[in-house]
């Protein structure tokens, strides 16, 4: 029997979760390589905030529409050849960026790094759905979750410590190194890898509906597939003002160091990775998810309204951007939960691809946003943003729930 078809065991399963983790570690940061850089890009190429907004438009515009073909492309040839194609053109991105002479050379970079981050969410959901044990699925999610914020808090330490020493070119060479020693590993652990003769692994809760064989396009008449791809939009744009420019909100707003700014985005995903393993004990007593990520985007939220407030310390206003990452990150597993209940079942590359990218135009459209926010000198604003996107997100989480919970009670009445 070989590795595909026999039951997964604990070790096999640690290992693919543990690899996944990583690679999906790796893509977070990439989605940071530029927003920590900006202060040296400003400077060295003589951009306005709204040009390195648009670099981060450019590769989650990129991102957003590849990641939607992406999940076609997984269903026909494979979630592990796909993975081993992104972490490349994420070396390659990297590599431009750092010798890049201009403006354009920037932009093509974050063409480059979108495309790599675009095929991550298909290829890793439809893995562990395929080569993780069903009762261990909990547990891939949550280290899925983690490894991504993770990867983010990961990306500003790294690159401006290296751009402050080495520069900014040095800092994007030394981060071209971390896709492809992460693809060498991926290659050597390859077998266990392999999706193709494997089917679903899925046997959890999902929504009764299912997409019926026929038109590949069919799951897209589901109305909880664009619910969800709601609720994906919104929570990004969210979190897209926390990406690229809390940093330097909090240093133009407070008047701290673009160090110790830093370290309050640094607070923010550190506490965020904490909250997710919090959420999880949470979401696994309830299965109104929507619950959960009320109390933590609600939260979040207030701590986001308090440091635009701009009558807090400095220190505090660090602390408070911890608050934020903790009450989005206990929202975190129930927010995944959620959308995995209003799933069709036999959801596979194409939804995820679809349903994902969501988060993809959120981050694309937030730069732009925020950009235009600091160049008209409203650091405020910046968070003030943050903190409506998070309780705007409450209306379209309680939608999802609802509409769910409709259809569990209906599927027990018709079983009774």
């Amino acid at each position: 029997m070989n590795a595909s078809t026999a039951t997964p065991t604990l070790r096999q399963d640690a290992q693919v979760i543990s690899l996944e983790g990583l690679a999906h570690g790796v893509s977070h940061f990439f989605h940071l390589i530029l927003a920590p850089l900006f202060p040296w890009l400003k400077e060295a190429f003589g951009l306005s905030y709204a040009e390195l907004g648009f670099l981060m438009t450019v590769f989650f515009i990129v991102s957003g529409v590849g990641q939607a073909a992406s999940g076609f492309v997984v269903d026909r040839i494979g979630a592990r050849n796909v993975l081993f194609f992104g972490l490349a053109c994420l070396g390659v991105s990297a590599l431009v960026l750092a010798v890049a002479p201009n403006y354009v050379f920037l932009l093509l970079g974050s063409m480059l790094a979108g495309l790599g981050n675009s095929v991550f969410h298909p290829a890793c959901f439809t893995l562990l759905n395929k080569r993780v044990s069903p009762a261990r699925l909990g547990h891939a999610f949550s280290v899925h979750g983690i490894s991504g914020n993770l990867g983010w808090a990961a990306a500003p330490v790294f690159l401006a410590p290296l751009a402050a020493g080495f520069g900014w070119r040095f800092a994007l060479a030394a981060a071209a190194c971390i896709p492809l020693a992460m693809l060498a590993l991926l290659l050597v652990y390859r077998k266990i890898l392999d999706t193709d003769d494997d089917g679903d692994a899925i046997t959890t809760t999902h929504n009764t509906e299912a997409i019926k064989t026929g038109h590949a396009l069919d799951f897209m008449r589901l109305p909880a597939v664009w619910m969800c791809f709601l609720f994906f939009f919104i929570t990004a744009m969210a979190i897209g003002g926390v990406q690229s420019f809390s940093s330097t909100g909090l240093h133009e707003l407070y008047g701290m160091s673009l160090a110790t700014a830093t370290v309050g985005f640094t607070a923010y995903m550190l506490a965020s990775a904490a909250g997710m393993l919090w959420g999880g004990f949470l979401a696994a007593k309830t299965t109104r998810h929507e619950r959960t990520i009320a109390m933590g985007f609600t939260a979040s939220g207030i701590f986001a309204m308090t440091i635009a407030s701009g009558a807090i310390p400095p220190l505090m206003a660090v602390l408070l951007m911890g608050g934020v990452g903790l009450g989005a990150g206990i929202a975190g597993p129930s927010r995944d939960l959620l959308i995995r209940a209003a799933a069709p079942k036999n959801a596979t590359g194409r939804v995820y691809g679809v349903v994902y990218s969501g988060i993809d135009i959120g981050l694309a459209l937030a730069p732009l946003m925020f950009g235009a926010v600091m160049d008209g000198s409203h650091p405020a604003w910046v968070f003030v943003g943050i903190g409506l996107f998070q309780w705007l997100a409450l209306l379209t989480a309680f939608r999802v729930g609802n509409n769910t919970e409709s259809k569990r009670a209906a599927a027990q009445a018709s079983t009774v």
